[in-house]
């Protein structure tokens, strides 16, 4: 089983900048997490994709992140990034990590979510 870890949410005000991180970790040595990427959940709306890695290796983004947040990763450390600039109040939302046990499968890994709160 695949573990997925977030950190890094907290309360900003707007135009501030924050880092998330998701760590993946598993009981075994060797393990692959596949399309590694960040979802968000303001309350009463559905979980929305942020930004991912495609199989090739692209970052892909979100129309209303994109050019704001860059997605990153230490494939050493098993670790996915978030980075968030230029931060507005309607980026407020639980932020998860999120990943894939196949690489045409569906998002069936995630990790427990991180809040980022932007004050205006």
């Amino acid at each position: 089983q695949v573990q997925l870890v977030e950190s890094g949410g907290g309360l900003v005000q707007a135009g501030e900048s924050l880092r998330l991180s998701c760590e993946a970790s598993a009981s075994r040595t060797f393990f692959t997490v596949y399309g590694m990427g960040w979802y968000r959940q303001a309350p009463g709306n559905q979980r929305e994709w942020v930004a991912h890695f495609a199989n090739n290796g692209a970052a892909i983004y979100a129309a209303s992140v994109e050019g704001r947040f860059t997605i990153s990763r230490d494939t050493a450390k098993n670790t996915v990034y978030l980075q968030m600039n230029d931060l507005k109040p309607e980026d407020t939302a639980a932020y998860y990590c999120a990943g894939k046990s196949s690489e045409t499968g569906p998002y069936d890994y995630w990790g427990q979510g991180t809040q980022v709160t932007v004050s205006s």
